[in-house]
């Protein structure tokens, strides 16, 4: 809210703003915060002239409020969750990757974060139908593997075919061409254009350290600047495009205590709503294909929680309902 000015809303002339201000009152926030009787008698004013003059302001000005339970229903009708096809994860994505969200899978190379990320394009593909834009920048997605995965799905060829259709594929080396994919993206939508299976419905992106690390030596202000500008534009996409964007980072390991974390930083630990970290499992006799996955940060559910998984069993079909477009 602004200055009191002549010709802001109806009914307020330049001599009721004279002698407004003469008072003391000389913003829209001093009008409408003030005792009105007290006022019209210090300004000679009518007292039912000023109330309706905050009644207007208040209009024009003040932001519409909701209550919860509105927003609540907006919601429901805006959010939909996606399986991964992974069950045990999906436990602790509670049901799912979430439009509107950025999700990271985090950890050691070797860990299974292509893999997930493999299994994620393939299932939203082929069992839930929905179109998936797949930016690799570590060079780790491969055609066959993904056909691997759409094998364990489906044996008719046809559906392979449509689900392959689905599966929109980016190689972006640098921060630069992954910017300009999103953007594209960005563009391609508000011109309502989509390929011929329709709009995207995963954003998948592995991984984020590839093209943001090698910024982060030298010159920390740039590459801070531009990790940020990538971190807004998934977050942007995902919430005003509705889609669910899925995202992989590596582990480092801490100065102080020499303990493995997620890479990047605090500035971009804000920026995913949920992280799964995966491990190899530790222990005698522990299959080498044996993984932990870890929630360590989650609007739904409390962190800490974990599930044992074998990376061998995924790209089999554990678990994949429909797309849930009412459930939040």
């Amino acid at each position: 809210m602004g200055v009191l000015r002549a010709g802001l809303c109806p009914g307020l002339t330049q001599d009721m703003v004279q002698l407004l201000r003469s008072h003391g009152i000389k913003t829209v926030v001093d009008l409408v915060s003030a005792d009105l009787e007290e006022a019209a008698q210090k300004c000679g004013l009518s007292y039912k002239a000023l109330v309706a003059l905050r009644r207007v302001l208040l209009a024009q000005f003040s932001a519409f409020p909701f209550n919860g339970a509105d927003l609540y229903e907006e919601l429901k009708t805006s959010t939909a969750i996606l399986s991964t096809g992974i069950g045990s994860l999906d436990k602790l994505l509670d049901a799912g990757l979430y439009t509107g969200e950025v999700t990271e899978i985090t950890g050691v190379p070797g860990s299974g974060k292509t893999q997930v990320c493999l299994c994620v394009a393939a299932n939203v593909a082929h069992s839930l139908q929905q179109n998936v834009l797949y930016i690799d920048s570590n060079g780790g997605l491969t055609a066959s593997r993904i056909l691997q995965l759409l094998q364990a799905r489906t044996p008719d060829e046809e559906e392979q075919a449509e689900a392959l259709q689905r599966i929109q594929v980016v190689h972006a080396f640098d921060i630069f061409q992954m910017l300009d994919v999103l953007q594209d993206l960005r563009g391609a939508v508000a011109q309502q254009v989509s390929n011929s299976s329709g709009t995207v419905k995963v954003i998948i992106v592995d991984s984020v350290t590839a093209v943001i690390s090698p910024l982060l030596g030298g010159q920390q202000r740039e590459g801070l600047a531009l990790m940020m500008q990538l971190a807004q534009e998934l977050k942007t996409l995902a919430r005003d495009l509705g889609v669910a964007v899925l995202v992989t980072n590596h582990m480092t390991r801490d100065r102080d205590s020499g303990k493995l974390k997620p890479a990047l930083g605090l500035s971009w630990s804000f920026v995913p709503s949920t992280r799964i970290v995966l491990a190899t499992s530790e222990g005698a006799g522990a299959p080498s294909s044996q993984r932990t996955a870890c929630l360590t940060k989650s609007p739904r559910l409390p962190t800490g929680f974990q599930e044992t998984v074998d990376i061998e069993t995924w790209g089999t079909l554990e678990q994949s309902p429909a797309l849930q477009g009412d459930k939040i």
